[in-house]
C-alpha cells in the first residue's frame, strides 16, 4: 500500500516508474545502473518501531544519495514544493522483464563457477524472510552447492521480528549439526552478511573483514581498498603487506560507496557485515558476498575456520556520549585544539593517534550523540583512551 502511494505520488509529477515488485536493495541498485533510470526508492517498515517507515533514495549509479542531498529533499517536502504537471503529462508504470533472471546472470559472471561447483560446498543459509531467497537458488543450483535453507520466504511480519544474534545462533547449530563447510545470515535488506564457519563458529564483523581482505588480496581487481576510519589498523596492515593501498573513507555508507566506484578500488567493506565488490556493483550486496567467499576458498582450497584462525586479535570499543545539538561544534573545536602536537585525521570527525592506539570521535548526524571509538594494543589501553576522551567531552558540557 505505501509503495502504490510513493508510486501514484511519482506519477502525479510526470515521472515514469519501473515497479521491481518485491525486490532486495542490492536487485534495486542493480537496476539503477542496469536500465539507466535516474534514481531509485526503496521503501521498509523499521524493525526497530513497526510504527515507522524507512525511505531510501538512490542516485542513478545506484548508491545512496549524500546527506546534503538528503536534506534538499527533506526541505523541498516540507515545503510541500511538488511537481505539478497537466493530466496529459502523468508518468506510467512498466513492470522490468526478467529483474530476477538479469541479476541472477550477473551475479554468476563474477565468480569461475567451474571451480567453485568441483568443491561441492555443503552450506547453510538463513535468508532472514528477506527476498534475496527470490534469487540465490538457481545460481547455487549451478554451483552444485548443497544447501539447508532457513527462512526462505518473504514476510514482513518475519523481517520485524529479525533479530541478528538469535539467528546466528541457529544457524551456527545447523552448521554444526549438518557438518556443513560454512553458514551465511543474509539480513532482510539482502545488504548485510554474516558468516559461520565450519566449527560452526559465528565471525565477528572484524573476522568478516580479516578474511575477506586475506583473500581478495589475493588477485584484486585495482590497486586500492576502500574502509571506513572506523576500520582496525590491523586491516591496513593486511592490505599493505601484499602490496595494495587503502583509501579512508567517512563512515556513512553512502561515501564509502562514492569511493568504490573509483576504478582504483577492487574491494571496500564497513564493520557492520557490509561487502562491496566494485567489480560487480559498488553498493553493499550480501548475495555477490557470499558467492565471492565461495570463490576465493575454492580457489585457494581452505577451510573458512583456518583463515579466521590466523586473523588478527583486535582491541576496538565504540561508546556514545549524549551531547546537545548546540554543543556539538564546540566540542569539536575544542578536541582539536587539545590535540595540538600529535597525529590527527579529519576524514570525518576528529582521529587522535597515541602510542598505545587511535581514538576517533565523531558527531552523528540525526541523533545529539557523539560517537567514540577507541583502538588500542591491549583491551586495556582502548578503554583507557576511550574513557579519557568521554571524560573530555563531559567536561566541556558541565
Amino acid at each position: 500500500m505505501l509503495k502504490r502511494a510513493m508510486i501514484a505520488g511519482l506519477n502525479a509529477g510526470g515521472v515514469n516508474v519501473l515497479d521491481l515488485e518485491t525486490a532486495s536493495v542490492p536487485l534495486t541498485r542493480f537496476h539503477c545502473r542496469a536500465t539507466l533510470v535516474s534514481g531509485a526508492i526503496t521503501l521498509r517498515l523499521s524493525a526497530d518501531d513497526p510504527d515507522s517507515v524507512i525511505i531510501r533514495f538512490f542516485d542513478r549509479g545506484g548508491s545512496d544519495i549524500l546527506e546534503e542531498q538528503q536534506r534538499k529533499i527533506e526541505r523541498l517536502f516540507t515545503r510541500e514544493d511538488f511537481r505539478r504537471v497537466r493530466p496529459a503529462d502523468i508518468g506510467d508504470i512498466d513492470l522490468v522483464p526478467r529483474s530476477l533472471e538479469q541479476y541472477a546472470l550477473a551475479l554468476e559472471h563474477t565468480i569461475d563457477v567451474k571451480r567453485v561447483a568441483a568443491r561441492r560446498f555443503k552450506v547453510v543459509i538463513d535468508y532472514s524472510y528477506g527476498s534475496t531467497s527470490f534469487v540465490m537458488p538457481n545460481v547455487l543450483a549451478k554451483l552444485g552447492a548443497e544447501v539447508l535453507v532457513v527462512n526462505p520466504f518473504a514476510s514482513t511480519k518475519g523481517t520485524l521480528g529479525f533479530d541478528r544474534d538469535e539467528h546466528a545462533a541457529q544457524v551456527a547449530a545447523l552448521v554444526k549439526a549438518s557438518g556443513a563447510d560454512l553458514g551465511a545470515l543474509i539480513d532482510p535488506s539482502g545488504e548485510q552478511l554474516l558468516l559461520v564457519d565450519d566449527h560452526g563458529t559465528v565471525l565477528t564483523f572484524d573476522q568478516l573483514l580479516f578474511v575477506f581482505l586475506d583473500l581478495v588480496c589475493d588477485n584484486l581487481l585495482g590497486d586500492t581498498v576502500a574502509l571506513p576510519v572506523t576500520v582496525s589498523r590491523a586491516a591496513a596492515e593486511i592490505v599493505e603487506s601484499r602490496g595494495y593501498k587503502v583509501l579512508w573513507t567517512k563512515t556513512s555508507a553512502a561515501a564509502l560507496m562514492e569511493e568504490a566506484d573509483s576504478p582504483a578500488v577492487g574491494f571496500a567493506a564497513n564493520l557492520e557485515g557490509g561487502i562491496i565488490l566494485p567489480g560487480f556493483l559498488p553498493a553493499f550486496d550480501a548475495a555477490a558476498g557470499l558467492l565471492k567467499m565461495l570463490d576465493l576458498l575454492a580457489g585457494r582450497d581452505v577451510k573458512l575456520s583456518e583463515l579466521v584462525a590466523h586473523a588478527p586479535s583486535v582491541h576496538l570499543l565504540h561508546e556514545q556520549v549524549i551531547t546537545p545539538w548546540e554543543q556539538k561544534g564546540t566540542v569539536m573545536r575544542t578536541l582539536v585544539e587539545q590535540t595540538h602536537g600529535r597525529e590527527v585525521d579529519l576524514i570525518d570527525g576528529i582521529k587522535v593517534h597515541h602510542d598505545s592506539g587511535w581514538v576517533l570521535v565523531l558527531p552523528d548526524p540525526e541523533e545529539p550523540i557523539t560517537h567514540i571509538w577507541a583502538e588500542g594494543d591491549s583491551a586495556g589501553d582502548a578503554r583507557t583512551l576511550s574513557q579519557e576522551y568521554a571524560r573530555r567531552i563531559r567536561q566541556m558540557l558541565k
